[in-house]
């Protein structure tokens, strides 16, 4: 009897310290959502994209010198026809000034010799004498400033290589070079972009949704960097495509209806153009 209480003990007290049996859930842990693009319809072609600029521009000179002045700084914006750099080349500026000063003088004596008659002083006895000139002495030495003056507008063209200006309206991006450095020919030294008028290139728009994609078609363009969504309208195809990760895309450039505040070149975004 008393063997049989003991044991009724011991079973009590191992159930009491057993542990509780897992409570089994019906959820798991899940990770954070994803932003996936939504998929192409009929109506719609969805792709990715990113800013850039409507105009840049890698600036560079045809001759080789060292740099001279940098007016500007990067970030300023500069006018079309602003020079924004010039180079040291003493050589081609005293060309010009000698070919001026030959054509100056010979085209004075030209208009000396136009005259109907001219005026001639004997050394000996100072008689004075007018004397008529045929046509053909004019005639020559006006050819012969004309070759002067020839010579004169090729020194300017060559010195206008010294010289570097805008070709548009925008902002300087990168500058390569400081003054004193060297420069060869052919060397991007500046970029210049329009900032102003940026726009939408998609970067894997595939040849399969291409087709759909015309010229004048609105677009919603996502810019997620600015938490906003903004019209435009498809204004160019690429007639080339590229390979990316494999695919052929196209590249298709949009033009936003308005710039809204706060956009830079290189943001990302995404992009549904409405083929219908």
């Amino acid at each position: 009897m008393k063997r049989t209480l003991f044991m009724l003990a011991g079973l009590l007290l191992l159930t009491a310290c057993a542990s509780p049996s897992p409570v089994a859930t019906d959820s798991a842990p899940t990770s954070a959502p994803v932003s996936v693009l939504p998929a192409s319809s009929p109506d719609v072609v969805v792709a990715s994209a990113d800013v850039e600029p409507a105009q840049v521009s890698e600036l560079g000179f045809t001759i080789s010198a060292f740099v001279k002045e940098i007016p500007f700084n990067e970030g300023d914006v500069v006018k079309a026809g602003d020079v924004l750099m010039t180079l040291n080349t003493p050589d081609l500026e005293y060309a010009v000034v000698s070919a001026e000063a030959d054509y100056n003088a010979r085209s004075q004596a030209a208009q000396l010799q136009k005259a109907d008659k001219v005026l001639y002083v004997d050394p000996n006895t100072g008689k004075k004498s007018w004397y008529s000139l045929p046509r053909e002495v004019y005639d020559k030495a006006l050819a012969v400033a004309d070759q002067s003056k020839a010579k004169w507008d090729s020194a300017s063209a060559n010195l206008a290589q010294a010289t570097l200006s805008a070709p548009f309206d925008g902002t300087i991006v990168n500058i390569a070079v400081e003054p004193g450095e060297p420069v060869q020919v052919n060397q991007v030294v500046m970029t210049l972009a329009d900032l102003n008028h940026l726009q939408i290139t998609t970067t894997d728009l595939s040849e399969r949704d291409i087709a759909r994609v015309k010229i004048g078609q609105s677009v919603d363009v996502s810019i997620e960097a600015l938490g906003i969504t903004i019209t435009g309208k498809v204004i160019r195809i690429s007639p080339i495509s590229k390979t990316v990760g494999g695919d052929v895309v196209f590249p298709v450039t949009i033009q936003l209806d308005e710039q809204p505040d706060g956009l830079l070149w290189g943001m990302s975004a995404e992009v549904e153009i409405h083929t219908k």
